[in-house]
C-alpha cells in the first residue's frame, strides 16, 4: 500500500506507511477544538513522536499510550511526565538532537529546534527541556520533517543539505481558536513563524512538498497570506517546493516516494 497521511488539526499528524503501520505526531486530538476524530478511534499505534510539552502538541499521548502500548519517542522532560502517568520506560525511547532512534523499524531523526518545552509534572514539580523537531523516515522516498513549533533560523539550510527532507509540515499561523484555553496579557500577534518566514524555512529545507500547518481553519488569513507568497515567488523563478498541500483538518493525502 501507498503511505499517506491525515492533518488533525494544528500540529497533528497521522501517517500510515507501506507496511500499514500508524505514527502518531504531536496528537492533539480530544480537546483540540477543531479535531474531526477522537483519540480512542485508533486501536493500534506503532509510533507516537512528541516534539515538545505544550498542551497542543503533548496532547493525548499519555492516554493512547497506556492504552494501546504504542511506543513514544520524546524529550527528557515528557518522558519524566509520562513515567509518572504510569507508561513503563520500556515504553519510551527520549532522545534530543541528532541522536537518531529506531522503534518499531521506524528511524526517527531528531534536528534543532528554537522554542521551548515546559510543563508541571502529576506531581506538581516543573519540568523543562529541549524541544525537538523531527525527521520521520516514512517510507523509501519519504522523509517527513515536522518542525515542532520552531522559530526560524539559518540553520534550517544545513538541515536541508544534510538529511534532505522530502515532506515537511510547517507552521506558519496561530490558531486562534485556542486562546480561549489560556490565561495571558496582551494578544498574542504571530506563531512561531509568520507566513513569509515559513516560506522561507521551506525553501531552506529544499522540501519537495510543504504542508503550512499551525491553524484549523484553511482559509485563515496567514494560510491565504502564504499561498500568495508562494505563488508570488514560483513567478519569481525562485526555489520553492514544486507542491503546496493547503489542508483542513481530517484531510489525508498520499505521500509519493521521492527518490534521486
Amino acid at each position: 500500500m501507498a503511505a499517506k497521511l491525515r492533518f488533525l488539526g494544528v500540529a497533528a499528524y497521522e501517517i500510515i506507511n507501506s507496511r500499514s503501520q500508524r505514527i502518531l505526531i504531536d496528537p492533539f486530538i480530544d480537546s483540540s477544538p477543531g479535531c474531526p476524530i477522537k483519540s480512542t478511534e485508533f486501536d493500534k499505534v506503532d509510533l507516537i513522536c512528541v516534539t515538545h510539552a505544550a498542551i497542543d502538541h503533548y496532547g493525548d499521548t499519555a492516554a493512547i499510550a497506556l492504552r494501546t502500548g504504542a511506543p513514544v519517542v520524546c524529550g527528557a522532560e515528557i518522558k519524566a511526565d509520562l513515567l509518572q502517568r504510569g507508561i513503563p520506560e520500556k515504553q519510551i525511547q527520549a532522545t534530543t538532537w541528532n541522536i537518531r532512534v529506531r522503534v518499531n523499524g521506524i528511524v526517527v531523526h531528531p534536528v534543532e529546534c528554537h522554542h521551548w518545552s515546559t510543563l508541571y509534572l502529576p506531581n506538581g514539580q516543573f519540568a523543562s527541556g529541549v524541544p525537538n523537531a523531527f525527521i520521520v523516515h516514512v517510507d523509501e522516498g519519504i522523509r517527513f520533517y515536522h518542525y515542532g513549533d520552531t522559530a526560524l533560523f539559518s540553520d534550517l539550510k544545513l538541515i536541508g543539505d544534510l538529511y534532505r527532507p522530502t515532506h515537511g509540515a510547517i507552521g506558519i499561523a496561530q490558531p486562534v481558536e485556542l486562546f480561549p484555553m489560556f490565561t495571558m496579557a496582551g494578544e498574542i500577534l504571530t506563531g512561531e513563524m509568520d507566513p513569509r518566514e515559513g516560506l522561507l524555512a521551506a525553501q531552506w529545507l529544499g522540501l519537495d512538498t510543504v504542508l503550512p500547518c499551525h491553524y484549523y481553519n484553511a482559509a485563515c488569513e496567514d494560510v491565504q497570506t502564504f499561498q500568495k507568497m508562494y505563488a508570488e515567488a514560483q513567478s519569481r523563478g525562485e526555489f520553492v517546493p514544486p507542491n503546496c498541500q493547503v489542508m483542513k483538518p481530517g484531510e489525508w493525502l498520499d505521500l509519493k516516494p521521492v527518490l534521486p
